[in-house]
């Protein structure tokens, strides 16, 4: 088999392989957890600079929720439990939910 006919037939598999769905880690506002921790949040497990964590946190302030990421199911799924694990160690009842996009 010629490398160009081998080249063909693997880019014809990578073409045909299904990209995995996608959900949004979405941030649920309350009336107790500080603007200044969703920051912190943000930028821990969403690698978010300053500037965008702190528009996505007056977005959860303003708004009710606010969109953190958008990842593959399992990746989500994850980072919502880490999100919930630690507010709920600092004493702050974040919540945050995943949803597909």
């Amino acid at each position: 088999m010629s490398t160009s006919a081998r080249h063909d037939e693997d880019t014809d598999l990578l073409t045909r392989v299904k990209k995995p769905k996608l959900y949004k880690v979405i941030l649920l506002n309350d009336n107790y957890t500080t603007m200044e921790f969703v920051v912190y949040i943000l930028q821990k497990y969403f690698q978010k600079g300053e500037h965008e964590a702190k528009k996505i946190m007056l977005d959860v302030h303003n708004n009710g929720a606010g969109v953190a990421g958008v990842y593959p199911r399992e990746v989500a799924e994850t980072k919502s439990k880490q999100v919930m694990t630690h507010a709920e160690h600092e004493g702050f009842p974040l919540a945050c939910k995943t949803e597909p996009e």
